[in-house]
């Protein structure tokens, strides 16, 4: 047999080791949800259904730009400080009296310029993604402390403080948790559907290589940390909208669980392999768990002790796989026989 007739089997080995680990959330959220029946009445409610969801929609909405990010080898741990600077603009503009939907665009294209800082300074200064952005996170809050100072701004009009905390009349669908479905379609399309996925994911396996064949392998970079940046600022506003309230501090400590969520759902910290469904079910499986411990009485300590944990079992268990895997590929190449004239039956003089 050729090589090239044996090649296509390899997508589908790849495609069933993804399909596992989908599986394996799958078999977690169930679990998660028997267990949080059995232990409170109130689990299995709607008014708790939209409290679990709505507590992580800027955490689920940052994992998904963070995917691709992650996907292409690199990381952006300043996204917790665009939150905060996000929150600290808009809180800014409307004291100066801008109306707030003309103040919501401008965040955003806050948010789109510090993520084009953290690209530029990838592509363009030849910075790894984790300096850097350990730099602007610094820096982003800075600016939000030079914003607002120990000023708290909470007055914010009705409809934009029932978008942030509030349900889809006679439902318990909060209006965030549609934002992120529509965010999960797009990055869905994008990543899966499209050319650009297939260049991210082609420059998280190599990039070099990726160049050579045409990618625009900088550009690309760029965007991703551009549109990183901006959907951090959305996530920001909707924080603001769900407390009622800007401050300096906003969204402080998101960047572990946005990684966690994102490396929980499949992706590799290598690059080059994810999927935005196994970010999405590992969105929920974090939300489960948080709201399940929270019934407990746990103290938000150990609720982060248990996001560290996630963190370090979504690293740790593809990787023995990936070992696992290559430790069975290689058992069956050395038991194979060797090729030549003598294997195939075949008598030289």
């Amino acid at each position: 047999m050729t090589a090239s007739s044996q090649s296509p089997a390899r997508p589908a080995v790849r495609l069933g080791a993804l399909a596992r680990w989908e599986t394996l959330l799958v078999i977690l959220l169930v679990g998660l949800i028997a267990a949080g029946a059995r232990m409170s009445p109130f689990f299995i409610s709607g008014g708790n259904f939209a409290n679990l969801t709505s507590s992580v929609m800027e955490i689920a909405i940052m994992a998904l730009p963070m995917t691709l990010v992650i996907i292409m080898a690199d990381i952006d741990l300043s996204v917790e400080s665009m939150v905060g600077l996000a929150g600290a603009v808009l809180g800014t503009l409307v004291v100066a009296g801008v109306p707030l939907p003309l103040a919501i665009p401008v965040v955003l294209a806050v948010g789109a310029l510090g993520g084009l800082l953290n690209g530029l300074l990838v592509t363009r200064a030849g910075l790894p993604s984790l300096v850097v952005t350990l730099g602007t996170l610094a820096l982003f809050r800075g600016l939000a402390n030079v914003l607002l100072g120990p000023t708290v701004i909470s007055v914010w009009p009705d409809w934009f403080t029932s978008f942030g905390f509030g349900t889809i009349d006679g439902s318990p669908i909060p209006f965030t948790l549609v934002v992120f479905l529509v965010l999960v379609v797009v990055f869905w399309a994008v990543a899966h559907a499209t050319w650009i996925g297939r260049q991210v994911f082609a420059i998280g396996k190599n990039a070099a290589a990726s160049r050579y064949s045409g990618v625009r392998v900088n550009s690309m970079r760029n965007w991703m940390f551009v549109i990183t940046g901006m959907i951090a600022s959305l996530a920001g506003i909707i924080l603001v909208a769900r407390f009622s309230s800007a401050r300096n501090d906003n969204g402080t400590g998101m960047t572990l669980t946005v990684v966690t969520v994102v490396l929980l759902g499949g992706v590799d910290i290598n690059g080059g392999k994810g999927s935005i469904p196994g970010v999405v079910l590992a969105v929920f499986v974090l939300a489960l768990l948080q709201n399940i411990l929270r019934l407990a009485g746990v103290s938000s300590e150990f609720q982060g002790i248990a996001v560290g944990l996630l963190l370090v079992f979504s690293v740790i268990v593809p990787q023995l796989a990936r070992q696992t895997r290559g430790a069975v590929d290689r058992a069956r190449r050395s038991r194979r026989p060797p090729a030549g004239p003598i294997a195939s039956g075949e008598v030289t003089a």
